[in-house]
């Protein structure tokens, strides 16, 4: 079950090409997928990489709408770049209020921006929501592994990494609960300016922080007694092998990959000036 609104960290369990994939080759696919998005500068590329992100979700048989909840945290940072860009970018002026000036070239940089930030964050929310724990740590171990010569601890650091993925959410609802308290005592999240409003945040902070470090410590505890002592010599339930769909998966990404590079090169970086 899945509540609240953040939706990175947590796994929707259901049957589909996704889910069954290997999770090295998500994990894979998502990494590459982040630095192809930074590579792509125009909107062509966005729609190629959007139709990617698309297909995956529709093999994925992950509700849109949940996806989209996912962007519920993050819509404050959203506008505030669009803002940020309207009114910082330099250009011909669309309107004026006061001093502060909105131009063109900010409007289409600030929606440039936003719109790679939305397919961001829901593709890589894509990985987690598909991926179990377990899964995913092993998948990342499996990867690490070749640092191991160097002296890296591959399990402990895939380990540490999935579990701080997987406090994403538990963290964000532990504010939600704290902020939901303290306005019952009084407090008041909602009225002032941005200034104000960051200010009386700082109150959440202490008792979130003890709270996580309490849950952190109940996790320690609770894998020292079940016998955890790290990957030596641990064994797995299950071990994976890269099949048919995962090869085809990779030759769709490359395909993508190449059309953004070609877009790229074609038209330029994006238009930040009338037509």
């Amino acid at each position: 079950m899945i509540g609240g609104g953040a939706i990175m960290g947590q796994y929707y369990p259901v049957l589909s090409p996704v889910h069954s994939m290997d999770p090295r080759a998500k994990i894979i696919i998502a990494v590459v997928f982040m630095v192809v998005l930074f590579i792509g500068n125009n909107f062509w590329a966005f729609l190629v990489m959007g139709a990617f992100a698309a297909l995956a979700i529709y093999l994925s048989r992950v509700p849109i709408r949940l996806l989209v909840r996912g962007l519920r945290p993050v819509l404050f940072i959203l506008l505030f770049t669009l803002v940020l860009h309207l009114f910082l970018t330099p250009g011909p002026v669309i309107f004026q209020i006061g001093p502060a000036k909105a131009t063109w070239a900010g409007l289409v940089q600030g929606l440039f921006v936003g719109l790679r930030l939305v397919i961001l964050i829901m593709f890589t929310s894509l990985l987690t929501l598909t991926t179990s724990p377990i899964e995913l740590t092993d998948g990342l171990e499996d990867i690490l592994k070749p640092f191991a010569r160097l002296g890296v601890p591959a399990h402990e650091l895939a380990m540490m990494m999935t579990i701080a993925l997987r406090f994403i959410p538990t963290l964000l609802e532990e504010a939600e609960r704290i902020m939901k308290a303290q306005m019952a005592r009084g407090a008041d999240f909602e009225s002032g300016n941005i200034v104000k409003r960051a200010k009386s945040l700082v109150p959440l902070l202490v008792p979130l922080f003890v709270s996580a470090f309490r849950r952190a410590d109940d996790l320690a505890m609770a894998m020292e007694a079940r016998g955890y002592r790290g990957g030596e010599g641990r064994t797995r339930m299950r071990e994976f092998h890269l099949a048919l769909r995962d090869y085809l998966a990779f030759v769709y990404l490359g395909v993508v990959t190449a059309l953004v590079i070609y877009v790229r090169i074609k038209f330029g970086p994006v238009i930040t000036r009338p037509l």
